[in-house]
């Protein structure tokens, strides 16, 4: 028996279109509540302005992938600048691959996408960050060609760090 890959739809999101947005709370929703993206589900305040909020930022993107019209994965990623290149760059800030669709060339379809774009955009790099333990999703990322930042190994490797605004 001969088995046929399974087809992937990657689109990018219309934040007006309301079943765009529905899918793309509910994947978010989906990844807050896996251990890997803090183990919460979304505040229902941020679902129910997340996309509104994205939709007026001319810098914000997402992807959108579907297995049989089913909403299955996703990417959201926001356009920055490079001063030591003096052009764009792309910061992935999440993706997302549902639990059950897990090892089927999701997140290096978004990737793909992603990269895409960022070279018809003319950017420089695509950036994205990823906890240590994480040791599938880093997997994916070296295997799409992503490696740790530094600018010299003597001074060490880059590390995102945060503070909370309240």
């Amino acid at each position: 028996m001969t088995t046929h890959p399974e087809k992937i739809d990657t689109i990018i999101v219309d934040y007006h279109n309301p079943v765009h947005a529905q899918h793309l709370i509910d994947l978010l929703d989906h990844y807050a509540r896996d251990p890997m993206g803090g183990g919460q589900p979304l505040r229902e305040a941020v679902k129910s302005t997340l996309v509104e909020e994205l939709a007026k930022r001319n810098f914000a993107f997402s992807l959108l992938c579907y297995m049989d019209e089913k909403p299955v994965a996703l990417t959201n990623f926001f356009e920055g600048f490079s001063t030591f290149a003096a052009k764009p760059l792309i910061n992935i800030h999440d993706i997302v691959v549902h639990r059950g669709y897990r090892g089927r060339g999701l997140s290096q379809a978004l990737l793909t996408k992603v990269e895409q774009i960022a070279r018809h955009r003319g950017c420089c790099k695509v950036t994205l960050e990823v906890l240590s333990g994480n040791t599938v999703a880093r997997g994916a990322y070296e295997k799409f060609g992503f490696e740790l930042y530094q600018l010299d190994p003597a001074t060490g490797q880059a590390q995102f760090w945060q503070k909370f605004l309240t």
